[in-house]
């Protein structure tokens, strides 16, 4: 069973952040046909791109989650074995990655599904320093660095097209919760909400002129050759 099932609950309410990280898998997987949602969670993010009018194939290894899942009518697999090779046209996963212990096996099945030239948007949690008892709680193997996401991804045989770090102010805010913050891991909804209205729009404006250099989360998209 997921341990962070709370979390992902009250991510939900994050408006701005989850129309930004929708906009941005919809704008990799701008093509017609089968898009994989690899750790699907809850369904947030599977929801909005079926609603673009993409068909979603997903992954979700809890059972919990992946009844939900079913229940909303998308096609879903407890392993990404299970899913036919170069099947699908693009993939995404968000904050997904961090929780498998071998995510190079992950990245090379995911190269495995895709269809070639099909696309993969990536997105994790970023920077050694700013682990938290809420990266413990719910699971996590480790934080990325730009560099180390790329080389996993290339690793793997993808043409990487793009990496990044995003929300360059959550930086300092999750250095502040290192600091102050649960030590069980819980998110603080009213901060969670403040943040998200106020500050992570103004977090994405930053991103433009020092996303090369921190962040609190990374972001990559690569092709399958």
């Amino acid at each position: 069973m997921y341990t962070g099932t709370d979390n992902l609950e009250a991510m939900q309410l994050a408006t701005n952040y989850n129309a930004y990280l929708v906009k941005m898998v919809l704008d990799a997987v701008a093509t017609d046909g089968t898009v994989l949602d690899f750790g699907a969670g809850t369904g947030t993010f599977a929801r909005h791109v079926r609603d673009a009018g993409h068909r979603v194939v997903c992954v979700e290894p809890d059972p919990e989650l992946r009844s939900r899942l079913a229940a909303a009518g998308f096609e879903v697999h407890p392993d990404i074995a299970g899913v036919p090779a170069e099947s699908v046209d693009c993939a995404f996963t968000l904050n997904v990655l961090e929780h498998i212990e071998d995510d190079r096996e992950a990245v090379r099945e995911l190269y495995r599904v895709l269809k070639p030239g099909g696309s993969l948007f990536v997105y994790v949690p970023a920077m050694r320093m700013l682990w938290t008892s809420m990266d413990t709680k719910v699971g996590h193997f480790r934080r990325y660095e730009a560099s180390t996401l790329s080389a996993l991804l290339r690793g793997a045989s993808f043409d990487v097209r793009n990496v990044r770090y995003v929300d360059s102010l959550g930086v300092a805010i999750t250095l502040l919760y290192k600091l102050v913050g649960s030590r069980r891991g819980d998110l603080n909804i009213p901060v969670l909400k403040l943040y998200d209205r106020v500050f992570f729009p103004l977090s994405v404006f930053l991103d433009r002129f020092v996303g090369s250099v921190m962040g609190k989360n990374a972001l990559a998209v690569a092709r399958r050759y």
